[in-house]
């Protein structure tokens, strides 16, 4: 049965590959996507509903989770060996990982798990070389880190590629639409913004492959693709950015080249070399500011603030985040807390649970009790 459905994607692609793209043909074109990604949801449905294929199982542990993904023999097991105190196999030749290698990165106060992540080829999001298990390991990261070879840029578009068809949305926000199906009235849109991108017929046009009844909401302008993948409820969006490893094999004029070429991409990117440890603190870094995590000392009444280990916590928290994290019995018995550092206006400051924290800040809880 999903033989027959490749069947009809192909058949499709073909018809949207030999259609003259121009105004006329657009509303044709959308739609027809929009056809390709419904059948591509009930091909995954009728996969996972096979129960076929080992997964890999990886605890989620620390304060974040970073996924490196990459083609096999670029240096993965190195890198995490450098950073972490995990050991994972090592050799010059491909597939050396099999599985899902864990370690946990220690920086700044944070325990950052790292997943190396077996290699990945052309056509894992079909399946091959254990694809769909590596890409269904990568929706549970919170960061991804794309690494290729000095020598073999060309692996940025292949991963790229491959993790899109997948359905992975890499440094992008899910659009801003909300879909409600109803029994009954067909289809109604309603946009906040004015659409640059998109019209009305198109957007039912699109709406009518997977929806009978219901009204559409639409704060963003946004695109046709991102129509559909408002529809295909199985898109995940990751913050990523790119690793360029070896660069111990190349003169500081090369690297400026290749570094200014993954940046005209749109890429933040970091280069460095795990086998001499190069540039592993800048990788640090970029890891811990992509992650948005911040750290928040605690001051108990009376005593020194604890500045070995800070409450890890992310950019846009809250004392009522914090209070979380420390105790569930601290929100019920919360009367003030007060705060020291960025988000300060004094020393001291009373505030309440709404105060949204900044990194380095002190901390001081103070409850009923």
């Amino acid at each position: 049965m999903s033989s027959s459905i490749e069947d009809q994607i192909k058949a499709i692609e073909d018809e949207i590959f030999n259609t003259q793209k121009n105004k006329a043909t657009e509303h044709h074109i959308g739609k027809l996507k929009a056809k390709i990604a419904r059948l591509r949801n009930e091909q995954e449905k009728r996969r996972s509903s096979g129960g076929k294929g080992k997964g890999f199982a990886v605890k989620k542990s620390g304060d974040a989770t970073v996924g490196i993904i990459g083609f096999p023999s670029i240096g993965k097991s190195t890198l995490l060996n450098r950073l972490t105190a995990a050991s994972s196999k090592i050799g010059t030749y491909d597939f050396t990982t099999l599985d899902v290698v864990p370690g946990v990165m220690k920086y700044k106060g944070a325990s950052i798990q790292l997943l190396d992540l077996p290699g990945l080829i052309v056509g894992a999001s079909k399946g091959k070389g254990r694809g769909k298990e590596i890409l269904s390991a990568i929706r549970n990261v919170d960061l991804l880190l794309l690494m290729v070879d000095v020598d073999h840029l060309d692996h940025l578009d292949m991963i790229t590629q491959e993790l899109h068809t997948a359905g992975l949305r890499l440094n992008q926000m899910r659009p801003d639409v909300v879909v409600t199906p109803s029994s009954q009235g067909g289809i109604t849109i309603t946009s906040t913004v004015q659409l640059s991108h998109i019209d009305m017929q198109m957007i039912k046009g699109i709406a009518s492959e997977f929806l009978v009844n219901g009204t559409i909401v639409i704060r963003d302008d946004i695109t046709e693709d991102q129509l559909i993948d408002v529809f295909s409820d199985n898109r995940e969006y990751l913050p990523a950015f790119v690793v360029v490893n070896k660069i111990d094999m190349k003169h500081s004029h090369e690297l400026n080249s290749i570094t200014q070429t993954i940046k005209n991409q749109g890429w933040e990117v970091v280069t460095i070399s795990a086998k001499t440890s190069q540039a592993l603190g800048q990788l640090q870094e970029a890891i811990f500011s992509h992650l948005q995590l911040i750290r928040v000392y605690m001051k108990p009444m009376g005593k020194d603030p604890d500045f070995n280990e800070p409450l890890i916590l992310r950019i846009g928290d809250t004392v009522s985040d914090a209070c979380r994290q420390l105790h569930r019995d601290f929100i019920d018995q919360f009367r003030y807390a007060q705060i020291w550092g960025p988000s300060a206006k004094h020393k001291g400051q009373k505030v309440g649970l709404d105060h949204r924290l900044q990194d380095t800040d002190i901390l001081s809880v103070i409850l009923t009790r």
